[in-house]
């Protein structure tokens, strides 16, 4: 059997929301350090663009490795009914119990296109542009193992960064 050529399809969409970026985990002094302007009580925007890509063999009946229409449909059912103009962490429940980062927004989004997809093994990459230089990708799975912490660990594993600022 002949071997098939290994073609990757990208797809963008844009959509705003907002979200305050907050741990339960910390104190309120801890968060305002941890995500600065970031954490303000009454939130702040984003037009993010997410790129979704899927990448495989190149069907030699259709000649594609997916039907973009499918594609535009997974990610319309994904991302855009779920996350555009809404409040990440009022109206998106999975945001209730974890940080509106753009990290975990990368994973909500692989998870639901994961769910969703006749054949999620051809999803490869999920990448956000929260802002012209901030850019987060996901290609799913682990790589580290998360060590069990007690919540006062969390207080000193911290940066002054935020993924989230300019």
């Amino acid at each position: 059997m002949a071997s098939l050529p290994i073609v990757s399809i990208t797809r963008r969409e844009t959509f705003s929301s907002c979200h305050r970026l907050h741990s339960p985990f910390l104190g309120d002094e801890e968060n305002k350090k941890l995500y600065g302007k970031c954490n303000n009580p009454n939130g702040h925007g984003h037009n993010y663009v997410v790129l979704v890509t899927v990448k495989g063999p190149v069907d030699p009946q259709t000649g594609m490795v997916m039907n973009v229409h499918d594609l535009k449909q997974y990610m319309q059912q994904a991302i855009m009914d779920p996350l555009d103009h809404k409040n990440l962490d009022q109206d998106v429940p999975y945001f209730k119990a974890v940080v509106s980062t753009t990290e975990n927004l990368a994973i909500f989004i692989w998870d639901k296109l994961q769910k969703i997809m006749d054949k999620p093994q051809l999803l490869h990459e999920v990448k956000i542009l929260e802002t012209e230089k901030n850019h987060v990708v996901y290609r799913g799975g682990s790589t580290y193992q998360r060590k069990k912490f007690n919540s006062s660990a969390i207080h000193t594993n911290h940066h002054d960064v935020s993924s989230d600022s300019d």
